[in-house]
C-alpha cells in the first residue's frame, strides 16, 4: 500500500506527536535473568542500531534512528524502498517486540527474508506480520478501504486472523506482537493473546501461496531461514523489547524427491517437457520450442546429501541445480552440477548468470560417465562446503563463500537447443 500524498499533513502531524512522546521507562531494551537463562536474546539495545542494515546492503543508509530507547521509522520510505534487516538469519524463533504507529500508520514485521540483489523488496522471499492502523489509514485515504488480507496481524495476503482475539490498545499507545515460528508451524500474538495459527508448507499453504498477491512470486514463503525485517512505509513507527528466542531444529528425516506416480512437490517453468513413464521413470524432453525449461522443487534446501540416478537417451545435456531460485518464466539462478555428454564436464560445478565454470572435470575422469546407461550422483553441500561423486568416484571438492550464504531449490535442467532426452529416478535428499 503506498501512502497518498493528499494526506502528508496529517501524517506530519503525527511524526511531530510520536518523536515528541516516545519514551522509555528504565526497564526497557533489557532482559531479565530469568530471560537470559530461558534463551532470549535483545535484537536492539536501546541505544544504538548495531546488528542492523540496509536490506541488500552492507551498512546502515536507510532514515531510520534511535530516540528515546526506540527505533524509529520517520515515515520516509516506500514501497520500494525503507527496510533494515538484521546482521544474523534466524530460522526457528519466538520473536517478541513492542511497536507503536502514528495515525494511519503502516509498517511490519518480516522474517526469513532472503537479500540478493535480483530481490530489489524483502515481501517478494518473506512473509510479513502486518502492523497498521486499520481505523486511521481508511479515514486518511479515504474512500479506499483495506482488504481483510493488509489489515492488522495478519500473515500478509495468506492468513487471517481470528477478529474475537484482536485486542488492540488505543491508536499512539504501545501495543506487543509475538510471532513464533517452529518447524513450520506459525503462531501469530498481540497484547497476549493468540490471533492465528497455521502450518508453513501444506498443500493448504502452497494453495493460497500460488493464488492471489504472491502468484507470480515464485519464491515466496519458501526459506527456512533468513534475516528478519523492519518495515518504513512511508509512516512514522517505533519499536522497543525487540528479542528473540530460538527454536530447535527439528532433526529431519531423509526425503524422497519424486514419488514415481506424478510432478507432486515440483514446479515446471518453461515449455520443455517433464512427464513419469507408466514405469515410474521421470523424463525431461525438448519441446518444439527447443528454449531451456526446468523443474523445480517446491521447498528449499540449504544443507543437504542428495542421491540422483539419470540416464542419459539423446543428447543428456541436462544438470541439477541447488540453492537455486527461479525468475519467470523460465531461468534458475544458482549452481549447477553438470549432466552433459561425454567430454563436458558431467559432475562440475557451473554458477548460471553468474561466473559460469566453478570447478570442471579433469579430462582423466571424463570415462567414469556411462552414456546410455544409468548413473548415479551424489551431492553433498553443507555451509560453504561442495562436493560430488559419479557412480561412487568423487568428483568434485571444494568451498566458495557465494554458495555458503545462499539457500533455495533443487532442479533438474533441461538445456536449450532440442533433441533432448534423459532419464531420472530415485531422487533421495537428506537435509542435514
Amino acid at each position: 500500500m503506498k501512502k497518498s500524498f493528499l494526506h502528508c499533513s496529517v501524517a506530519a502531524c503525527a511524526a511531530t506527536a510520536m518523536l515528541a512522546s516516545c519514551s522509555t521507562a528504565p526497564k526497557h531494551n533489557q532482559l531479565t535473568n530469568g530471560e537470559i537463562a530461558d534463551g532470549w536474546e535483545l535484537l536492539f539495545d536501546g541505544k544504538t542500531l548495531n546488528g542492523w542494515r540496509d536490506y541488500n546492503g552492507d551498512s546502515l543508509t536507510q532514515p531510520w534512528h534511535v530516540v528515546d530507547g526506540c527505533i524509529q521509522a520517520h515515515g520516509d520510505g516506500s514501497d520500494l524502498s525503507g527496510y533494515i534487516v538484521t546482521d544474523r538469519q534466524f530460522d526457528n524463533f519466538i520473536l517478541d517486540w513492542d511497536w507503536k504507529l502514528s495515525h494511519g500508520g503502516n509498517s511490519g514485521m518480516l522474517y526469513h527474508v532472503v537479500e540478493d540483489p535480483f530481490f530489489a523488496v524483502p515481501y517478494v522471499t518473506g512473509p510479513e506480520y502486518q502492523l497498521i492502523d486499520n481505523d486511521g489509514w481508511e479515514e486518511d485515504n479515504a474512500p479506499t478501504k483495506l482488504e481483510e488480507w493488509q489489515k492488522l496481524g495478519v500473515d500478509y495476503a495468506m492468513h487471517l486472523p481470528n477478529p474475537d482475539s484482536l485486542f488492540v490498545n488505543p491508536q499512539g499507545e504501545w501495543n506487543n506482537s509475538r510471532i513464533v515460528f517452529d518447524n513450520g508451524h506459525v503462531e501469530h500474538w498481540l497484547n497476549g493473546h493468540k490471533i492465528l495459527e497455521f502450518e508453513a508448507w501444506t498443500p493448504d499453504w502452497y494453495a493460497r501461496k500460488n493464488s492471489g498477491k504472491w502468484e507470480n512470486a515464485p519464491e515466496y514463503g519458501l526459506a527456512k531461514t533468513g534475516v528478519l525485517c523492519l518495515q518504513d512505509h512511508g509512516y512514522p513507527a517505533s519499536f522497543r523489547n525487540i528479542k528473540i528466542k530460538q527454536l530447535p531444529k527439528r532433526e529431519a528425516e531423509p526425503v524422497s524427491l519424486f514419488n514415481g506416480v506424478n510432478l507432486d512437490g515440483w514446479t515446471a517453468y518453461g515449455t520443455e517437457l517433464w512427464y513419469v513413464t507408466p514405469d515410474s521413470l521421470l523424463v525431461c524432453e525438448s519441446g518444439p520450442d527447443k528454449q531451456y525449461g526446468y523443474l523445480a522443487t517446491n521447498d528449499y534446501y540449504k544443507d543437504f546429501d542428495l542421491t540422483v540416478n539419470f540416464k542419459q537417451l539423446a543428447n543428456g545435456n541436462s544438470g541439477v541445480f541447488f540453492r537455486s531460485f527461479v525468475e519467470q518464466p523460465a531461468k534458475v539462478h544458482g549452481w549447477q552440477v553438470e549432466v552433459a555428454p561425454k567430454g563436458n564436464d558431467t559432475a562440475g560445478v557451473y554458477e548460471s548468470y553468474g561466473r559460469g565454470w566453478l570447478v570442471q572435470i579433469p579430462d582423466e575422469k571424463e570415462e567414469i560417465l556411462r552414456e546410455g546407461e544409468w548413473n548415479t550422483m551424489r551431492i553433498k553441500v553443507v555451509g560453504d562446503h561442495v562436493q560430488t561423486w559419479l557412480n561412487g568416484e568423487p568428483m568434485v571438492d571444494f568451498t566458495d563463500e557465494a554458495i555458503g550464504n545462499a539457500q533455495g531449490r533443487i532442479a533438474l535442467q533441461i538445456h536449450d537447443g532440442g533433441g533432448i532426452k534423459v532419464q531420472w529416478k530415485d531422487l533421495t535428499i537428506q537435509p542435514l
